[in-house]
Order: structure tokens, then C-alpha cells, then sequence
């Protein structure tokens, strides 16, 4: 069975996780009404894509 010889040190354990980390989700202005949505996404203030009115909002 294989086994290994040595302890992983902290350091190279670190360095094998290094892509593990939660990236930062990117956040842009809606051109509309200015409130931060996710890009490529509806703005779920306004209810407008791509400079049209997709969904209508009400209040």
C-alpha cells in the first residue's frame, strides 16, 4: 500500500490550496438606473437588459 515517507509541510499543503479560495464575485453598474447587478444578468431593480425593459418592475 502506498504511504507517504514523509509529513506534508504547512507550506506546500498551502501552495496545493491555493486555488481553493473563493473568488470575488464581479459587481458592474446598471447603465439604467445605476444600482451594482452582476454582469450579463437582468438588473433586478429596474428590470432592463442590454438597454431594454425585459421585466417590468412595479412598486
Amino acid at each position: 500500500m502506498a504511504v507517504p515517507k514523509r509529513k506534508t509541510s504547512p507550506s506546500r499543503r498551502g501552495m496545493r490550496r491555493s486555488h481553493d479560495a473563493l473568488k470575488v464575485e464581479a459587481f458592474h453598474e446598471c447603465p439604467n438606473c445605476g444600482e451594482l447587478k452582476r454582469p450579463h444578468n437582468l438588473c433586478q431593480a429596474c428590470g432592463h437588459y442590454n438597454g431594454r425593459e425585459i421585466v417590468s418592475v412595479g412598486l
